[in-house]
């Protein structure tokens, strides 16, 4: 608060707000990506207007343009986050963590407990209901996972090259080892089918040993 002088002489007191604007452009950005997940993964893509995005996050449609462009932007946005997430639960030297068995075990673990929550599971089935219209969708939501992939690729290459491992095709031997995960964990969420009573520790238990009858060479090179 302080003071000024009118042209009359008379003293008036004007006030200075200190106040926190009501909605900081990071809390806003945070709500709408908060909104779009829960009705791009209950809706659809496809299903979901920008107005209906404004009014589910509590912002204004002008906040909400201020902040993202498209409803493309916002997804994609929503898929960095996913990216960060995988990065977090496969971090870089994992593959450092033992032998083979003991690093196929641990990203193994690593791979369910990502796939876990039921926000990517809706996801997964967003992209798959969605990308015939938007094929754009599969893309991005391909390049989240490509990079690991090709990280585990690598990996089995390498170890091919030492004689631990004989992945002829190593990208294939990834893709089985995923498969070994996926069938009985995930896309029977995605489908809406109970999964099997099968514990994720059996789970990854069988998938290891099942890869390694196939790939781990009779003779190992010593």
């Amino acid at each position: 608060m302080h003071c000024i002088v009118q042209g009359n002489g008379v003293l008036m007191e004007q006030l200075t707000t200190t106040e926190t604007p009501p909605a900081p452009r990071r809390g806003s950005r945070e709500a709408i990506v908060s909104a779009a997940e829960r009705l791009f993964l209950n809706r659809g893509f496809a299903g979901v207007s920008m107005d209906e995005l404004a009014e589910e996050a509590g912002v204004a449609r002008r906040t909400l343009y201020n902040q993202f462009a498209s409803k493309e932007e916002i997804l994609r946005e929503m898929l960095s986050r996913v990216s960060t997430q995988l990065g977090n639960v496969l971090p870089p030297g994992i593959e450092t963590q033992g032998d083979v068995e003991d690093v196929l075990r641990l990203a193994a673990r690593a791979v369910l407990a990502f796939q876990a929550p039921p926000e990517y599971v809706g996801l997964v089935r967003m992209t798959v209901a969605d990308a015939r219209q938007f094929p754009w969708i599969a893309t991005a939501f391909d390049s989240i996972l490509k990079p690991y992939r090709d990280r585990f690729e690598r990996y089995l290459s390498y170890l091919t090259t030492l004689g631990v491992l004989d992945c002829p095709h190593p990208l294939l031997a990834a893709q089985q080892f995923l498969g070994l995960l996926n069938e009985p964990t995930l896309w029977p969420r995605v489908l809406g089918q109970d999964i099997a009573s099968t514990s994720p520790d059996t789970v990854v238990e069988e998938a290891v040993r099942m890869f390694l009858l196939r790939y781990r060479p009779t003779h190992p090179q010593k």
